[in-house]
């Protein structure tokens, strides 16, 4: 039996203002659930959370408030390098006592045994109690009810603070309710097994109803409780071991200790609130939190993004999607020294998390995602900060790959980041018209097709026999197709890659473009000449004439690569398409008949040898499985964007094809877009809960396809 669970998707509009005085929508998405005896459920373990503070720290947990996974918490800290996002505030017992002595849980507290998720035992202990979980401007909201009680929970991140506030307010109450507050402890880096163990001992320091955690290994976390009467009980502490079961799922290690000092305790009337703070900041810092002023800030920060955007009351998918978008634009706090160089210069530096919860900041997805993210919603100054950010990083004619945990400098292991590069600029240029730092990036701009045209690190070079441009070394999987398991790259696609030599195409136009802008026709002529060559030798080498479709990689290892794959949608998606456009909807028709799904595009076709239906299991089986069929979210908007070049009259059915995500966005990462999906109905929701290019592409082609 399954606790009664009912889900709802409206599009209430309680509260809130727009700057032309009408409400904002807040609530669009309810969870509700309500407790009964000897029932057990899923869906509260399985549907998750997500909030963040710019910086690329944030809190997330499941709507149960269970810890399934190494990353939920209620504080991960972004901390300078060498320490990087570091869990800080693991777990929070939460319990509320009536006047008749029962008790209501509004976690489930105890240890979680790894096959049974008792609701009666954990969650909802008082018979009657009922719940309801709501994202309202991308915050998560918990409502509890108990006969007459009514009690609300509300969590924030106060913006570019490694802070944490958790409210308690009791909306209605026949008599006053006791408010038992236990957090739970184990410092390490968000990354690091949950059995780790190097932060221990833990030491306590308390002054009144302060309280600071001590270790050697990580800052000290400072804890206190906003309200009228409260205090701090300080038990000799108390260990327990949680059970992560969704680590165990993935094959890591799934069982690791968590410690407390002690607990917080407060008696709050109807209309009363109690607010836990947890923090890194220093004291005179987190002693300075007004939680009614960090509450009143945030909700205003999130209606300037709606306005900011232009965003109409009629459209609250596009509403929910902004508030998700700015989870992913941050400043890279883990390297403050990049952040000093530009501000040092009158600029600011942002980068973008890739994706919650373990990835960094990536090149590739940052320039894929920057349209969607900054364009798309009004942010166009960070749209420049990123990129004079990224130019700042370019080596060697190559911009990061990554930047990994906690580290200050980032690997450069990537043939296609670079060049979507180009197509970023060109994008934000188109918008802003900001010639400014066209000029400014010029330079290294040159230098980076240079670089490509010469050959630069991994092989990438550009072949001068025919123009195109190919890629590939031993031990590196250099385009997004970037699965790798120990020695054993899964995709390689070494060789000259079809979407890496549309993106080259793309670039060069681009560059002749630009440089003719600038009074440099000399340049110009010869890039036209280069981008010339280019498309002709593509249009020799990579039709397939067989399967009337585009060769994913020619000159590979093995010859040429017929794997029917979505790469070549780029070779028609691009600003500057280097596919002749009579072979444009033979194309786009065969990618729509094999690989469209509800929630993007399979990365191969049904019917290869190499195909895989679903992505589970240990790391080994997953990334056997990650681009040889499962379904990737942003691939849908070169997907939009084909279609529109082809069937420009076709924009309805352009918007039906993003449908799907409506359903998605009260799954996984509720208001969020997950990573991946399995390739087959019905189509579940895998890898990274909230993926900064599956929210940006779909926001993006949401604005594009409502233009008028």
């Amino acid at each position: 039996m399954s606790t009664p669970v009912e889900t709802t998707t409206t599009f209430d509009i309680p509260d809130g203002q727009t700057r032309d005085g009408t409400s904002m929508t807040r609530t669009p998405r309810r969870t509700t659930w309500a407790s009964a005896p000897a029932t057990e459920s899923e869906l509260l373990l399985e549907r998750e959370w997500l909030a963040t503070n710019g910086l690329g720290g944030y809190a997330s947990g499941t709507i149960s408030g269970a810890c399934t996974r190494r990353y939920h918490s209620l504080l991960i800290a972004a901390l300078p390098a060498p320490l990087g996002r570091m869990v800080m505030f693991n777990h929070l017992a939460e319990e509320l006592k009536f006047s008749d002595r029962s008790i209501l849980r509004l976690d489930w507290d105890e240890p979680l045994s790894i096959d049974e998720a008792r609701m009666d035992q954990r969650f909802g202990v008082v018979a009657g109690a009922s719940g309801e979980f709501t994202m309202e401007s991308g915050l998560p909201v918990w409502r509890y009810t108990h006969g007459a009680y009514r009690i609300e929970k509300r969590v924030v991140l106060p913006h570019l603070q490694n802070t944490v506030l958790v409210a308690y307010k009791v909306l209605a109450a026949p008599e006053p309710i006791r408010l038992r507050l236990r957090p739970s402890f184990h410092f390490r880096a968000h990354e690091a097994a949950v059995s780790d163990g190097s932060a221990l001992p833990y030491t306590v320091a308390a002054l009144e109803r302060r309280v600071e955690i001590r270790s050697e290994k990580a800052p000290p976390l400072r804890m206190f409780v906003v309200a009228d009467e409260s205090s701090l009980v300080l038990d000799g502490g108390r260990t327990r071991t949680l059970h992560y079961r969704l680590e165990r799922a993935r094959g890591y290690e799934f069982e690791g200790e968590v410690w407390s000092p002690g607990y917080f305790r407060v008696d709050l009337a109807e209309g009363e609130e109690a607010v836990l703070v947890g923090s890194t900041e220093d004291w005179d810092t987190v002693l300075a939190v007004n939680p009614d002023a960090i509450f009143a800030s945030e909700r205003q920060r999130r209606d300037r993004l709606l306005s900011q955007a232009g965003v109409s009351q009629g459209e609250p998918f596009v509403q929910e999607l902004i508030h998700a978008a700015d989870q992913f634009i941050i400043r890279p706090n883990t390297r403050t020294a990049d952040r000093a160089v530009a501000q040092a210069s009158g600029d600011d530096a942002r980068t973008v998390i890739a994706g919650y919860h373990w990835f960094t900041d990536w090149g590739r997805d940052t320039m894929i995602s920057l349209e969607g993210l900054t364009l798309a919603t009004g942010r166009h100054a960070e749209g420049g900060y990123l990129l004079r950010t990224f130019g700042r990083y370019v080596r060697d004619g190559l911009i990061p790959n990554l930047f990994p945990e906690g580290h200050k400098e980032g690997l450069y292991h990537t043939a296609d980041a670079t060049l979507w590069y180009f197509h970023a600029l060109h994008r934000y240029l188109e918008t802003t018209g900001d010639r400014a730092t066209l000029e400014q990036l010029l330079p290294t701009l040159r230098d980076i097709v240079d670089h490509h045209v010469r050959g630069t690190h991994y092989g990438i070079h550009v072949d001068p026999d025919d123009g195109l441009l190919s890629q590939g070394a031993d031990g590196y999987q250099l385009t997004w197709m970037d699965a790798k398991v120990a020695d054993w790259v899964v995709t390689p696609r070494r060789g000259k890659a079809v979407e890496i030599n549309a993106l080259w195409y793309n670039a060069l136009r681009l560059m002749q473009r630009w440089t003719k802008e600038v009074g440099d026709d000399a340049a110009s002529q010869a890039i036209a000449a280069r981008a010339d060559q280019a498309a002709e030798s593509f249009h020799r080498r990579f039709w397939y004439a067989d399967g009337g479709y585009l060769y994913d990689v020619v000159d590979g290892e093995q010859g040429d690569d017929a794997a029917l794959r979505p790469n070549q949608l780029f070779a028609i998606s691009l600003d500057y398409p280097i596919l002749d456009e009579s072979r444009w909807a033979p194309v786009l028709e065969k990618v729509k008949e094999t690989l469209l799904t509800p929630v993007g595009l399979r990365s191969l076709a049904p019917g290869h040898p190499d195909y895989k239906a679903t992505y589970d299991g240990d790391l080994r089986c997953r990334d056997a499985a990650y681009h040889q069929g499962t379904v990737w979210g942003w691939l849908i908007g070169p997907y939009i964007d084909a279609l529109l070049r082809v069937y420009p009259d076709q924009r309805d059915e352009a918007r039906r094809a993003l449908d799907g995500f409506v359903h998605h966005l009260s799954e996984a990462c509720v208001g969020s877009i997950s990573e991946i999906f399995d390739a087959e109905e019905p189509f579940l929701p895998r890898g990274c809960i909230a993926q900064a290019w599956s929210v940006a592409e779909v926001l993006r082609c949401l604005r594009k396809t409502s233009a008028e």
